[in-house]
């Protein structure tokens, strides 16, 4: 394949990515699409009609094991294994925040039993991240490409309309507002909520390196398309 020893050693991690993002991606169009949860089109549905003893439907517990089985792997995969980026910290806390969000969600919606105790977070692995998924990305993922070592410019228009438009037009107007609408004095909902406005402010950061690596490319400052979050490639210009 030609690659250069860098590029082949960040192979097996954008390998990896590519894998778990294709089927997880394609696990959530299935239930967004081809189901009949209308989660997608009408994300306040998630808090209709609780009913007491609410059991967690087998094919959404699915989804919630393989969410938390991902990014507690990717905690130990980005701090050990993966190439160190400027961002590395930030996405740790990322999969810090998400795995707190999915994790508590399930744990919580099992403690509970009557719909006025079940919490807000219950459907929130569901909308928040199904519908990312649906929509062209994933909660876990970076701009540009992710992990490849020579992001495209074609996704930049997706990662903003589905990240920073359709995350906050569905999900965010559905669990800060729609929740409280549905289910008066929703407990857990300022903790939930505070979680998905860390991870919107997260979408607005790595947001800032698209338009960034824009930029660079616009103004010639680039010769080959780069990944600006790595620290070889700055290491390579300045030789």
């Amino acid at each position: 394949c030609n690659l250069q020893p860098k590029d082949a050693a960040k192979m097996p991690e954008s390998a990896w990515k590519l894998l778990f993002y294709s089927m997880s991606w394609s696990y959530g169009a299935y239930l967004l699409f081809c189901t009949d949860y209308p989660f997608f089109h009408d994300p306040p549905s998630v808090f209709y009609d609780w009913k007491r003893g609410m059991e967690v439907p087998t094919d959404i517990a699915i989804a919630y094991l393989l969410q938390c089985s991902f990014y507690g792997h990717s905690l130990y995969a980005t701090a050990y294994m993966d190439t160190w980026r400027k961002d590395s910290v930030v996405m740790l806390l990322h999969h810090v925040v998400t795995l707190t969000l999915i994790a508590s969600s399930y744990a919580f919606s099992r403690l509970c039993t009557k719909p006025s105790e079940r919490p807000a977070a219950l459907p929130f692995p569901r909308s928040r991240d199904w519908d990312a998924r649906a929509a062209g990305g994933c909660a876990g993922s970076v701009p540009c490409g992710g992990g490849d070592t020579k992001p495209p410019l074609s996704p930049c228009p997706g990662r903003f309309w589905f990240r920073l438009y359709w995350f906050p037009l569905k999900v965010l107007y559905a669990t800060c507002h729609s929740s409280l609408q549905s289910v008066p004095n929703i407990p857990f909902y300022f903790f939930f909520n505070a979680l998905l406005l860390v991870l919107t402010l997260m979408n607005i950061y790595w947001f800032l390196y698209i338009v960034l690596f824009v930029a660079k490319v616009l103004l010639g400052q680039m010769q080959e398309v780069n990944d600006v979050r790595e620290y070889d490639v700055e290491e390579s210009r300045n030789a």
